[in-house]
């Protein structure tokens, strides 16, 4: 197999007329990937995602050929996949603020152009989700917030108001599954690509702990920031003045007890979202 792309968290191998995409247990934070890994991450994040194609295939179709059908080093980590030409947009969907929202927002009123209510905080519920896409940066660069106008001068008005829909779409669904289950999802990030024929695929990862921010519903307070279980445990550790990081490669060593605590909380996000135990 050839090796076509390595990310910041996934391997892209090309295997015959589809492609092999391996989840790594690396780490980025602040588009650096950092030199420790998180045991476990890439399985997690794989199988999270696997439940989640599965629920969503009724809203959108995706780009998994098998969960099984990989070599046997990367089983439970790796899924073949179609080919496709991927859409040049990070398509978010936001039903909450934080992070660069929470700053966009601050700075501005509003995200990619879609106005909200004054006097909102860090963690405030959006009066519904809206869609705030953003470049897709190369890695070590940061993405930036486009507006709608921007999506369709890219791909077409069409297509930008699918992808709209879509993106609004899955979030409510994932949204809503995970609420049940004692999570809020407060952002997701999509990305889609398509077929040769045209047709329109959700691809890479979907609602994981990478991509996304679950937050303890029973905990949640707009205010200030939430417990998470996904790495935005990580941002916080490395932004912590008293390690002095200014944000560029390369990233320090995370110690043995961050390491653990991020695992656990992947871990509790997969199980409490799948029902099932992590073993």
């Amino acid at each position: 197999m050839e090796l076509l792309h390595s990310g910041k968290v996934r391997d892209v191998y090309a295997d015959g007329d589809g492609l092999i995409l391996v989840a790594s247990d690396r780490v980025s934070v602040y588009d650096v990937v950092l030199p420790t890994p998180i045991p476990d991450k890439g399985a997690l994040l794989t199988q999270l995602s696997l439940w989640w194609f599965e629920q969503l295939a009724d809203i959108v179709p995706n780009h998994i050929v098998s969960a099984t059908d990989v070599p046997a080093e990367w089983a439970g980590r790796a899924v073949r996949v179609r080919r496709l030409e991927m859409v040049q947009v990070e398509c978010i969907a936001r039903g909450y603020l934080a992070g660069l929202g929470l700053r966009e927002y601050e700075r501005t009123g509003a995200i990619s152009g879609v106005p909200l209510p004054a006097g909102l905080v860090e963690g405030s519920k959006l009066p519904e989700p809206i869609f705030t896409p953003t470049t897709k940066a190369p890695l070590g660069e940061h993405d930036e917030f486009i507006g709608f106008d921007d999506v369709i001068s890219q791909v077409g008005k069409d297509t930008a108001e699918t992808l709209r829909d879509l993106t609004v779409q899955v979030y409510r669904r994932g949204a809503e599954l995970a609420a049940e289950r004692g999570i809020i999802i407060a952002d997701t990030k999509l990305e889609f690509g398509r077929t040769p024929d045209g047709a329109l695929l959700l691809a890479d990862e979907v609602l994981t702990s990478d991509s996304s921010r679950f937050w303890a519903a029973d905990s949640w307070q707009p205010g200030g920031p939430q417990y998470s279980f996904d790495k935005q445990y990580v941002r916080d550790w490395a932004a912590d003045p008293k390690l002095g990081w200014d944000k560029r490669a390369p990233g320090p060593e995370i110690p043995p007890e961050v390491v653990d605590a991020t695992r656990a909380r992947y871990v509790e996000a997969y199980e409490r979202i799948t029902g099932r135990s992590w073993t």
